[in-house]
């Protein structure tokens, strides 16, 4: 049995709202022009978890069933906000985004990535079915 370097986890923390933040901007300037030109305005915020009423709304029982929300006037909708009113944003949650990381082999970068351009989707007026399907077709 090969010895674990455990003194090397002992100062490690998990990534807070600012590394979530970091990293999603990171992805985001990744995506192409075009793409982030049709976000104009619309504003990435990471909190720890969604509100009881964001849950509540959308049926969610469980703090840890949302990693991500788009909130605001989507392109299909006119994409513009009312005067006064908040700006188009995307959410991230840094907590449901961990749990999701501890419980896959995947990279916690491709999952930020993966929940940000999720919910840049519905910006754009897609359904969570439509995005599934483009999904589907992407290659891996």
């Amino acid at each position: 049995m090969a010895s674990f370097p455990y003194f090397q986890w002992e100062g490690v923390a998990a990534p807070s709202i600012d590394d979530i933040e970091g990293m999603a901007q990171h992805a985001f300037r990744a995506l192409p022009a075009k793409f982030r030109k049709l976000c104009d305005g619309v504003v990435i915020k990471v909190e720890d978890f969604p509100t009881r009423d964001v849950l509540d709304e959308l049926g969610i029982e469980d703090d840890f069933g949302l990693m991500g929300l788009f909130q605001g006037v989507g392109l299909a909708q006119g994409g513009a906000a009312a005067s006064g009113a908040l700006p188009n944003m995307v959410f991230l949650y840094r907590r449901p985004i961990l749990d999701y990381w501890a419980e896959h082999d995947e990279k916690l970068g491709a999952i930020i990535r993966h929940v940000l351009v999720h919910e840049i989707g519905h910006h754009f007026g897609l359904s969570d079915e439509d995005i599934a399907r483009i999904e589907g077709k992407a290659p891996q």
